[in-house]
């Protein structure tokens, strides 16, 4: 975050004085090199949302796979509803699925949840992959899983299905 806010700065300052050499060359108000400055930094701003999910996932160690991503748009970013900006992923450690002993294709799966500007958020998952269902987490206090019906396009049972 706070690398973020350098490069906007050094944005600013580089959009600023790309302005002031435009200016002097050419007959335009010098009243345009603050508006050059934020212009420069509205984009760098822009480019590191939109640029934020593959940069993330590039950096994935390997054995992590993405299983769903979520593209959003809001209203105080309008271009967001012509092209929707992902701040907010699951990956699943499909290298370390862990399968159960008493009940075939049966598996433990370790889900990260990744939000920009959040931390990273770790749970477990069980999915039956005959069935195509998934037991979210319960309270922890070793009671029987609550066992919902995902159906074999959820991404989460996609993915560890797939992986197995």
């Amino acid at each position: 975050m706070f690398l973020e806010l350098i490069a906007v700065v050094f944005a600013g300052f580089a959009g600023a004085g790309l302005m002031m050499l435009v200016v002097k060359f050419t007959p335009l108000p010098r009243w345009l090199v603050p508006i050059g400055a934020g212009v420069a930094m509205i984009a760098t701003t822009i480019s590191n949302e939109y640029t934020w999910y593959a940069r993330t996932t590039s950096s994935l160690p390997d054995g992590l796979t993405v299983a769903q991503s979520v593209p959003t748009t809001s209203w105080w970013r309008p271009w967001t509803y012509a092209a929707p900006i992902t701040n907010r992923f699951v990956a699943i450690d499909t290298d370390h699925l862990r399968e159960n002993q008493e009940t075939e294709d049966l598996y433990l799966a370790e889900l990260y949840f990744f939000g920009r500007w959040r931390t990273v958020t770790q749970v477990q998952v069980m999915v039956d992959c005959v069935d195509h269902r998934r037991a979210d987490p319960t309270f922890g206090d070793n009671s029987e899983p609550v066992w919902r019906e995902a159906g074999p396009e959820d991404p989460i049972v996609k993915t560890v299905c797939g992986a197995v």
